[in-house]
């Protein structure tokens, strides 16, 4: 018992336990039950399981309150808020990678479950990491501060600039490097085929392979903002890690029903920079008037309201409009 009691990056061990059985139960019954069988999913599934997670994910902030505070519950929401809307600029740039190898939607959940897999591991080392870097140097949290600004005003001047999935110089790599197969197989991420060559089997990589390297890469640039962001919200580990997974865990249902409509939300990325600056702002401001930090409740309220704002705008002024959906450019040969 006394294992439980004690405490791994300021929280008693029992806590963590608790969330990560959380975690791994949700994933079980995802995909060991509700989507055992590959299939293509609705829109109408997607909305109903994005539902789930986002009301288990403010259920969670329930419990925070009653074992830890209001001020943590409070940061925690601010956190879910703010991760979860970041997510959606991070959808159209998945749909973009998926556009441009195009891989199918029946195929797009295999994707997304080991993406899901590989932001849970990375997102604690990048966690982890920067907890231990803001405990020893407090000053590091006004460098996030300034990179969240300077972030900030960089996305509302790049305005609708696409995101080009061919300049990808990792990709450019993979395709020199690895064997590769000229089309999809199936669900498959490598299969064993002749070497024209030599004509003996050799294992190649499929277009869905790199899709999965894509998408993994714009979790890890995706990272940069948000990791930064939440710790310019709370330093408590515990609050950062659970605010980031319960709400990537409904990305992937989030992604079915967004990307068909990502055209909508055209205002969507400029509040999302106001969000970031904000947040930025809100750390130098506390520091010069001398409190600890702003009122969490403030944060939230403004946060909320600027996304639901952009939101709201973005909804009403597309209303009558068919936008514009960007069509990617298709994959070159894989020679190429």
């Amino acid at each position: 018992m006394d294992i439980l009691l004690a405490e791994a990056l300021g929280k008693p061990v029992w806590a963590w336990l608790i969330f990560v059985g959380l975690v791994i139960g949700l994933l079980a019954f995802d995909l060991g039950v509700l989507h055992r069988k590959s299939h293509e999913i609705g829109v109408r599934e997607s909305l109903l399981l994005s539902a789930f997670y986002i009301t288990i994910g403010a259920l969670f902030s329930l419990w925070i309150w009653r074992s830890m505070g209001a001020a943590p519950a409070v940061d925690y929401l601010t956190g879910f808020v703010v991760e979860k809307s970041l997510a959606m600029d991070n959808i159209f740039v998945i749909a973009m990678i998926f556009g441009y190898f195009g891989v199918p939607r029946a195929y797009q959940h295999r994707v997304l479950v080991y993406g899901i897999i590989g932001v849970l591991i990375l997102r604690g080392v990048m966690i982890g990491a920067g907890a231990a870097v803001v405990n020893e140097f407090e000053w590091v949290l006004m460098l996030f501060a300034a990179f969240l600004i300077f972030t900030g005003i960089k996305m509302l001047r790049s305005g609708d600039e696409v995101y080009d999935v061919s300049a990808n110089p990792v990709l450019r790599i993979l395709r020199r490097r690895l064997p590769l197969t000229e089309t999809l197989h199936g669900e498959r991420f490598f299969v064993r085929q002749p070497d024209e060559a030599t004509g003996r089997l050799r294992l190649f990589a499929t277009p869905l392979f790199l899709a999965l390297v894509m998408v993994e890469i714009a979790d890890v640039i995706f990272a940069v903002d948000s990791i930064p962001a939440i710790f310019a919200i709370t330093t408590d580990p515990y609050i950062v890690y659970t605010s980031n997974i319960f709400a990537i865990l409904g990305l992937r249902a989030l992604f079915f029903a967004l990307s068909a409509m990502m055209h909508r939300f055209v205002y969507l990325k400029t509040a999302l920079s106001l969000v970031l600056i904000f947040i930025g702002a809100k750390v130098f401001a506390a520091e010069l008037s001398g409190v600890e930090k702003i009122p969490p409740m403030l944060s939230l309220g403004v946060t909320l309201a600027i996304l639901v704002g952009g939101v709201a705008y973005s909804l009403w002024r597309t209303r009558r409009e068919g936008g514009a959906v960007i069509t990617p450019a298709p994959a070159p040969e894989p020679g190429a």
